[in-house]
């Protein structure tokens, strides 16, 4: 079944509920050709295929291979050209999305990251030798800025933008090639988190503490703006990064010092103290902590948290954080600090099982568009599991069986109903036919991936 665990049969319910989502999104997308070929990829992203970009899908659409071609040409034109807000289309997903999950818990972080794209040319829009996470190294690749929302057990990546180095912002022939909308110029990582965050606050996304690496909360400018928008944060920082302890009273003690040297000097100090956030596969995860309030220049103090890891030299990671209102604990700080790693798990969703990195195109537009119709499949996934355990059904009832609980990965988890065998793609089929079929396109068209 399509996301095993959320019920125990894709049953007519289920069926009505994505008709009615498409139906919310192709208002958005506005003529019945978008809506068809939206409906076409999206299908094929939730669907077991084991690559997920237009030719793959668009020969698996069809039942006659004679139509393939043309149905892959309908899928290039509307990933490359057709004109469809992202925006707008992200933004009803959210929607749709955020009403299942809060009506079982709040949201408690949102969460700032990035991504690689792995390539193997020189052509793909965004892309060159540069840092990435995925790889763990130096790669060629695109990088994604998302920005995810979570509650306590599910998450939710809303936004995705694509980080353009200098060497294709600033070059007129590459942004070109790569259809970069004039209004698109070079930002920072930082830069691009921000807009994304501007772009959920005016949209009502519910707010919460941010979250992100040091590669963002290393940066003063990004931690100002933040507070300038009245959003509270939990950021890594740079080891490097200097402040002055606060006293008791709230003054200033001594002079900046490193947060590396601060940490070193409290440890010698025995302040340390080990916290467990959360049971892992292996046994509780568990490291040992310090928090203390520290002033980090004339206009900005805040609480530094330290972690330090078991059977290591030095503390792996710490962190700023600015939390008005409520006074959390220190071991509240600790859960909240390390909520940011589920993001991996957002992540190895995206790609392992919709298809998030699979986009073969070269162009600006089309990777937007295809990260769209992924976040969208994302939003139906996660809203299906949060409807299939509300509040009043934890204790009440038992899981249904092949039962996926919240939080749980999708690996393997999405496209099969176990009872019934019946791929979901197929079971849809028919909702799907109700759509207008668009003209055939022009085979000449050109393939302009």
């Amino acid at each position: 079944m399509i996301f095993a665990g959320t019920m125990n049969l894709v049953d007519s319910a289920t069926v009505d509920r994505l008709e009615g989502y498409f139906g919310r999104l192709g208002k958005i997308l506005g003529n019945d050709e978008r809506r068809a070929s939206f409906a076409t990829y999206a299908m094929g992203i939730l669907s077991d295929a084991e690559r997920k970009s237009a030719e793959p899908l668009a020969a698996r659409a069809c039942a006659s291979p004679q139509r393939a071609d043309a149905e892959h040409q309908r899928l290039l034109h509307f990933l490359v050209d057709s004109k469809w807000s992202d925006r707008a289309i992200r933004e009803e997903a959210t929607r749709y999305a955020l009403d299942a999950m809060t009506e079982r818990e709040p949201v408690e972080a949102w969460i700032l990251d990035d991504t690689g794209f792995l390539k193997q040319g020189k052509h793909s829009v965004g892309v060159q030798r540069q840092y990435t996470g995925s790889a763990g190294k130096v790669a060629n690749c695109q990088v994604g800025v998302s920005l995810t929302v979570a509650t306590r057990t599910e998450q939710l990546p809303i936004d995705f933008e694509l980080y353009l180095p200098d060497t294709w912002a600033n070059d007129p022939v590459r942004r070109k090639e790569g259809r970069i909308p004039d209004g698109v110029v070079f930002k920072t990582k930082p830069e691009l988190g921000l807009q994304m965050v501007e772009s959920a606050l005016k949209a009502g996304v519910p707010r919460a503490v941010l979250l992100g690496d040091a590669g963002y909360g290393s940066s003063k400018a990004f931690r100002y703006k933040l507070r300038e928008l009245g959003v509270d944060y939990a950021l890594g920082v740079s080891s490097t990064c200097k402040a002055r302890l606060l006293s008791k009273t709230g003054r200033p003690v001594g002079k900046p010092q490193s947060l590396k040297t601060i940490a070193s000097n409290l440890d010698a100090q025995g302040a340390f103290r080990r916290s467990t956030w959360r049971q892992g596969t292996k046994g509780p995860l568990t490291a040992r902590f310090v928090r203390r309030q520290i002033q980090i220049s004339d206009d900005e103090t805040a609480t530094l948290l330290v972690e330090w890891r078991d059977r290591e030299p030095e503390p792996a990671n710490y962190f700023f954080i600015s939390i008005s209102g409520t006074k959390l604990s220190t071991k509240q700080l600790v859960r909240l600090v390390m909520q940011r790693w589920r993001i991996e798990r957002t992540y190895q969703d995206l790609k392992g099982e919709l298809g998030l990195d699979h986009y073969e195109g070269r162009r600006f537009p089309g990777w937007h568009h295809h990260i769209s119709v992924v976040l969208c499949c994302y939003s139906f996934v996660i809203a299906e599991k949060s409807r299939h355990f509300p509040p009043s059904a934890r204790g009440s009832r038992p899981r249904p069986a092949h039962s996926l609980p919240p939080g749980a990965p999708l690996q393997g988890q999405l496209h099969h109903c176990p009872t019934c065998s019946i791929p979901l793609h197929l079971q849809v089929a028919p909702a799907l036919s109700e759509l207008p079929s668009p003209p055939t396109p022009d085979l000449d068209l050109p393939l302009t991936q």
